[in-house]
């Protein structure tokens, strides 16, 4: 008998935007005086945002809960009805509801206006439920947050309250465990745990300070980085942090990203910017010679570190930030080389990330918008290309219809972590507009000059974000080739104390990342400390073990692996660090 829950006549983002309703309707009961903004279902959940006298704590949501399964289990049906503007004025004006009028002022003119009820409840809402409450079995309310009405922090502050909803109770389940296990793994609480990096407020949010151990993580990614791409032909570049206003005029960045750019700066009497983004110096690097076909595809490559706005309320430790770096290529290419090129590109990003362990990638496609630069030929002509370039890889992917950025198609990598969360890295994006602006071309087989096709690429994306989610994905118990400290050498009593410091030197004189722990503590206290740092390797040495000039060595995760002796550990060290590459 299957275990898979029973086919629904209706979708989970339609239990979850009733389950939502439910939400409000108790909220409401429970705390008078509470008036209603917005409440929509979202991946994995949903969300109400309240304007309430009462401020919501921890405390309340088993309240509310109970509240809402009473709800539930009167079995009240969903209907809809539709009504003309001045009567969802009137009702909403009547309860004093001015968020839901200000939704109302906001639906175009000619676009129906329902009003949906279940038991005593009414929202304005477009639809879209199950048909009775007793549908919403599977349901778990999350936490409360502060958010500002329609995420202006000009409007006033609202108080969000999260769910999810499921089908099947096993789903809910898994659910909560995972979020339980995200939790375990949130990259800032481990990165303050193991000392990698920092936020200081006095310095301004969203600016990442790399602690040493941190900094040395960021260096051996960009150490493998780099030599993968001179081997992969690419030739790497450096451009400027700040650059005059004029180049992002030319660029169309200052108009279409002023509201992510920060304000210009007086040099000399000219406006000069912080880089939003790398490609206008790359394509500066490009334009300072001529190029014949003979040379391209030109491939230019830099870890770029760019600078963005973003408003505090969505920072989110090295998620979200505003200085970050990224691992940015530009591909110079003519017109008939973007399906080879775009081929080389996946098969770099997919063997790259599969360095890390990510190797379950999802895919996108994104098409042609509504508006667009170019001719509707040379858009065919590069979609097919990289609808090509995954066919030839066997590479499944999903197709974004419009969803394109105005000068081209993208292809945008997300990769699963251990515990089955989706997260946008790496991006594919065929540019035509830039090579226009800036009029960026090639001598053609012909004597002629023809424009270049600009492929925008980044494999990891932001390092800061990459950095924190391979924190969450490993929980911080980096594999061997990649840990800040691959081996802790702990000494037992005083006598094992020069031993014990020789071993780490002699590793470290052959380039592994070693530390030594001579401290008084008692062995189980370094053992238990050195866990807690989630170094690899453990080694223990001890009288007998300096009698046999041998290490007993154990894993980060409790595994005896038994002694080795001290003249042997660089090739061991080896062995084990190519089986975790």
């Amino acid at each position: 008998m299957s275990n898979a829950p029973a086919k629904k006549s209706y979708t989970l983002e339609q239990l979850r935007h009733s389950c939502a309703h439910v939400l409000a309707q108790a909220v409401q009961e429970l705390f008078p005086g509470t008036k209603l903004a917005i409440g929509p279902s979202i991946e994995n959940g949903f969300y109400y945002d309240f304007d309430s006298p009462h401020a919501f704590k921890p405390e309340d949501l088993p309240k509310i809960e109970e509240r809402m399964r009473k709800i539930v289990a009167g079995a009240h049906e969903f209907s809809g009805e539709r009504k003309s503007r001045q009567e969802i004025e009137e009702f909403f004006g009547g309860r004093g509801e001015k968020y839901k009028i200000e939704i109302l002022h906001g639906i175009p003119e000619g676009e129906p206006t329902t009003l949906y009820k279940h038991s005593t409840f009414v929202d304005l809402c477009r639809g879209g439920h199950v048909d009775n409450t007793r549908e919403i079995e599977h349901f778990k309310l999350l936490h409360s947050s502060g958010a500002y009405w329609r995420g202006d922090e000009k409007n006033p502050m609202l108080q969000r309250i999260y769910g999810t909803a499921w089908f099947s109770k096993k789903e809910l389940d898994d659910h909560l465990k995972t979020l339980e296990e995200a939790k375990k793994r949130d990259h800032r609480k481990l990165g303050a745990q193991l000392d990698l990096f920092s936020v200081h407020e006095e310095i301004g949010g969203g600016l990442i300070h790399w602690h040493p151990k941190g900094a040395l993580m960021r260096s051996i990614i960009e150490d493998l980085w780099k030599k993968e791409h001179l081997k992969n032909g690419y030739s790497l570049a450096y451009t400027p942090h700040i650059a005059s206003e004029e180049i992002y005029k030319i660029s169309g960045h200052l108009e279409a990203y002023s509201e992510l750019m920060y304000g210009s700066l007086d040099v000399e009497g000219r406006p000069f910017r912080v880089k939003p983004m790398n490609c206008p110096g790359h394509i500066m690097i490009y334009k300072s010679n001529l190029h014949s076909y003979r040379e391209l595809p030109l491939r230019l490559a830099e870890f770029g570190t760019v600078y963005r706005f973003e408003k505090s309320g969505v920072l989110h430790g090295l998620l979200r930030v505003r200085g970050f770096t990224i691992d940015d290529s530009h591909i110079f290419v003519a017109p008939e080389q973007m399906e080879e090129e775009l081929k080389n590109v996946l098969s770099l990003a997919r063997s790259f990330l599969g360095r890390f362990g990510f190797n379950d990638l999802k895919i996108m496609l994104s098409t042609r918008p509504e508006k667009y630069v170019g001719s509707d030929e040379i858009w065919e002509k590069a979609t097919a290309a990289l609808k090509q370039s995954l066919d030839s890889q066997s590479l499944a992917y999903d197709i974004d219809e419009g969803g394109g950025a105005f000068y081209g198609p993208k292809i945008d990598i997300k990769i699963k972590d251990s515990i089955g969360r989706l997260w946008q890295l790496g991006t594919v994006q065929l540019d035509f507009n830039l090579p226009k602006r800036f009029d960026v071309t090639y001598r053609a087989s012909d004597g002629q000059d023809h424009q270049v096709v600009i492929i925008h690429r980044a494999l990891l994306g932001s390092l800061e974000r990459f950095f924190g989610v391979l924190i969450e994905h490993y929980a911080g118990a980096f594999p061997l080739w990649l840990a800040p400290v691959q081996l802790k050498v702990l000494a037992i009593g005083e006598d094992a104390a020069a031993s014990a410091q020789q071993t780490a030197k002699d590793l470290v004189s052959e380039g592994w990342r070693v530390e030594a722990d001579i401290s008084s503590e008692s062995i189980g206290a370094k053992i238990r400390k050195a866990t807690l740092e989630k170094v690899p390797l453990i080694g223990v040495i001890g009288k007998k073990e300096m009698t046999d000039s041998t290490i007993n060595l154990r894993t980060h995760g409790g595994e005896q692996l038994g002694l080795v002796k001290t003249t042997d550990l660089p090739l061991y060290l080896q062995r084990r660090s190519l089986n975790n590459a």
